[in-house]
């Protein structure tokens, strides 16, 4: 299912950032630093397993539910 990761990002960022756009830029910074750039994923993004993963390491880090 393409997009799942783009899914993934919008979530945690929503779920952290809670409207907040200094928390959104520092959660998108610390994906970054994980590895994962936010602007390179859309809908159309195809799935990766290992992004997935560690997607979701990066949720249960910030205790988030995905």
């Amino acid at each position: 299912m393409p997009g799942k990761i783009k899914d993934m990002i919008d979530t945690i960022i929503e779920q952290r950032a809670q409207g907040s756009h200094i928390i959104a830029s520092t959660i998108k910074i610390k994906l970054i630093l994980k590895g994962i750039n936010p602007d390179k994923y859309t809908a159309e993004s195809p799935d990766n397993i290992k992004v997935i993963n560690k997607l979701n390491k990066l949720a249960e880090e910030l205790r988030l539910k995905l």
